[in-house]
């Protein structure tokens, strides 16, 4: 017979299956206050996260409790919780002082009431993610979408304190919201073993799919789900809303997990696949893309409004590691779907809507701010037609042999095969690629510090004139104008920088590279230039007479709107990993050295914002990927945006401006570099660090117009740090000197340049 303790620890146990348990709103608020998530308190009990998410959906239909054995142990958490983190109510009236006589009482607001959106239930997040402050618009944007009241009241909150030595970004007006963009940019979609799929918006939302089809999945995007972005200048367009597919939702729609050797060759699933026939049947339409790694799923416009929905496909390669993740060491194959939402929602924030690759973004993004056309009103009919902007590329011109890549169709028949064109036939603006033996002075320094320029494409971007429309051939030894974007052919070899004086001070030029030359070798005689090569020989005191030139005689800035949105994502998002402009020296190295572990899907966002800038400079001259022959017609030659001279100026700018720090700094401290690579710089130093050796005037601040370390771009950070024995070691084993720039990383899977 059973004694009274065990009758009685019998009952107990009864009492604590069915201990009270507080209200769903009051569970998630205990989880977030002690910066738990879902995931964890499933791990703890033996149960499922979504079994948890259920116990805190505020959703009569999706609602359940717990059963026998979790609820006992939840019942426990719960109330331990509640003693370390009590409702903020039950705190203010512990420490708030007796009302006194006469005194009114508080006013408590009731809560607002949700309004139902029937076939639409947001879902508990799956993990606390931060919701950052909206990054500032360039002039003219339209703001980022933001969520309605509702759906905010769903987002996590961030977890727990912020790290040791992170700053708080600064808090900026909230952006309106547009409703028919409610729930973000985009939604990766993802399917559980049970077949339930669900959409992960920014901001933790989860958004339950009843599509149990692709064709039903685009159909409910475009009606149910209020996804898409709303326009960043008004005579453009919003953005169509992105679907990312995950693996288990390839699945569950009926795609294959990777596309067949053929499949990849030609980029597609073929046109009799089953999904493909389930789009056409559907009166669904795809464009000349197919169905691949980004495709677009769209029905006819309703007048105005486009009807389109973007597919990302991650299985199948859409994301590429070296641009969207870190290529010796993938993440995104492994990367919770919510983290995912968050990663690529940030990124659509705070630069665009992914359009593809980083590069393609980066030339949509210019294209995004700048429209070529607009809506006008013709005052006779009263009717509205295109018109077309100053400030854009608004049409196709004709071309400049000496601007071109050697596979355009315009040089056929002009040169023999395999021929190589000389600076004088063809315009050569690229990066530095520069290296010079060490000195035995310099080789007494036991260290090799490298420093590298925070996105200097997009640096040397901002305020730089381009031109707007085709070029004008000036002949007969036209006079240099430097107001006027084009190329120059322009005889530079008298231009001696052996002995520069700058400040009161010689500057031994033979140790540095010439500005004129991507390897950094004097001019040898007439050679193509960009505006801005010539404008700098101009700068230093040297005459120029130019033989003819290919000039634009309309232009603008039409890259400041571009580089001012990149420059707010990129330190918004170093802000985000503790880095803040308001840091330097000291400082700022210890914060970026905590930065590459601070948070690593902030980091890859850093990533893509710095490719995004890299890229869509490139693409102003996308060369021939093997599509066509050589010599034929290839597609990028029919896009606005097809212009290699405004390519060319970037990359001269970004060249003369880093000499020029050059100079400010040899000048200042008698300091040379070994090696230039892109816009990484290898000084020789006395110590291991960049305070090492950048010199400080003697207040201690940087040297004026030299290299100064800090987040924002222009300028530098530290990239690495060899010993001069290695570099040595190095030249010996090739056999001479070569660029040992981009060797010196502290992150060896860093790329060269920015």
């Amino acid at each position: 017979m059973a004694t009274d303790d065990q009758l009685f620890g019998a009952v107990d146990a009864l009492l604590e299956q069915v201990a009270d348990l507080p209200e769903p709103v009051e569970r998630r608020r205990l989880r977030e206050a002690a910066g738990l998530s879902q995931t964890q308190v499933a791990t703890a009990l033996n149960t499922r996260r979504e079994t948890v998410a259920s116990w805190e959906a505020t959703q009569p239909g999706r609602r359940r409790e717990p059963r026998p054995p979790q609820r006992a142990a939840y019942a426990r958490l719960l109330e331990k919780l509640s003693e370390r983190f009590p409702a903020p109510a039950a705190a203010d009236q512990a420490t708030a002082p007796a009302p006194g006589p006469g005194s009114a009482a508080p006013v408590t607001e009731p809560p607002p009431v949700p309004v139902p959106q029937p076939h639409l239930q947001p879902r508990p997040p799956a993990a606390p993610a931060p919701v950052p402050a909206p990054a500032p618009e360039p002039p003219g944007a339209a703001a980022a979408p933001a969520a309605p009241a509702a759906a905010k009241s769903r987002r996590a909150p961030a977890a727990g304190p912020a790290p040791t030595g992170r700053r708080p970004a600064k808090k900026s007006a909230p952006a309106a919201a547009d409703p028919r963009f409610a729930n973000g940019p985009l939604a990766v979609v993802d399917a559980d073993a049970d077949g339930q799929v669900s959409a992960y918006c920014i901001g933790g939302l989860v958004l339950d799919v009843p599509a149990k089809s692709l064709p039903a999945l685009v159909e409910w995007t475009l009606s149910e789900a209020r996804l898409g972005q709303a326009r960043l200048h008004r005579n453009g367009r919003d953005a169509d809303p992105v679907l990312v597919l995950t693996r288990a939702a390839l699945e569950r729609y009926g795609l294959p997990a990777a596309l067949s050797e053929e499949e990849r060759r030609t980029g597609r699933l073929p046109d009799d696949h089953t999904v493909v026939r389930q789009i056409q049947r559907a009166g669904l339409q795809l464009t000349r893309r197919g169905l691949g790694p980004w495709a677009r799923i769209y029905r006819e416009p309703e007048g105005s409004r486009r009807r389109c929905v973007q597919l990302c496909i991650l299985a199948w390669n859409a994301l590429d590691a070296r641009e969207w993740d870190k290529k010796d060491d993938p993440q995104l194959p492994t990367m919770h779907p919510a983290d995912l939402a968050r990663y690529l929602g940030l990124y659509a924030q705070r630069v665009m809507t992914p359009r593809g690759t980083t590069a393609v973004t980066g030339l949509e993004l210019m294209v995004a701010l700048r429209p070529p056309t607009r809506a006008e009103k013709d005052t006779a009919s009263g009717e509205f037609k295109r018109a077309f902007n100053d400030d854009a590329l608004t049409a196709v011109h004709d071309v400049v042999e000496c601007e071109v890549p050697d596979e355009h169709p315009v040089l056929k028949g002009k040169f023999a095969r395999h021929h190589l064109r000389t600076p004088a036939e063809m315009l050569m603006e690229e990066p530095y690629d520069w290296c010079r033996p060490l000195t035995d002075q310099e080789c007494m320094n036991p260290f090799l510090v490298a420093v590298d320029i925070n996105m200097s494409f997009a640096a040397a971007a901002n305020g730089l004139t381009v031109g707007l429309n085709g070029p004008t051939h000036l002949t007969d030894g036209p006079a240099f104008d430097a107001a006027l974007p084009g190329s120059w052919l322009v005889d530079l070899s008298h231009v001696d920088l052996s002995r520069v004086e700058l400040g009161g001070r010689t500057v031994d030029g033979d140790r540095l590279p010439s500005p004129f030359t991507p390897k950094g070798d004097r001019p040898t005689g007439p050679a193509w230039y960009a505006t801005p090569t010539v404008a700098y020989a101009v700068e230093l005191g040297f005459g120029v007479t130019p033989i003819e030139a290919y000039v634009r005689t309309v232009s603008g800035r039409y890259l400041d709107g571009w580089y001012k949105r990149l420059r707010d994502a990129y330190v918004a998002t170093m802000a985000d990993l503790g880095v803040s402009t308001d840091l330097g020296g000291s400082a700022f190295l210890d914060a970026m050295a905590r930065a590459g572990t601070a948070d690593p899907t902030m980091a890859l966002l850093a990533t893509a914002i710095k490719a995004t800038a890299k890229g869509g400079i490139g693409k102003l001259r996308q060369r021939s990927r093997g599509q066509v022959p050589y010599y034929e017609p290839y597609p990028a030659l029919e896009r606005e945006t097809w212009r290699p001279d405004i390519r060319a100026a970037v990359l001269a700018g970004q060249r003369v401006g880093l000499h020029r720090k050059l100079m400010k700094t040899a000048a200042a401290a008698d300091l040379y570099p070994v090696a230039v690579g892109t816009d990484a710089i290898v000084y020789p130093s006395p110590g291991p660090s960049p305070l090492d050796v950048l010199p400080h005037t003697e207040e201690g601040k940087p040297v004026p117009g030299g290299f100064r370390l800090g987040v924002s771009p222009g300028m530098v950070k530290h990239q690495g740090t060899r010993s001069v024995l290695w570099a040595e070691e190095q030249f010996e084993a090739a056999g001479g000197v070569f660029n040992i720039a981009n060797l010196i990383k502290s992150d060896p899977s860093a790329g060269a340049g920015e």
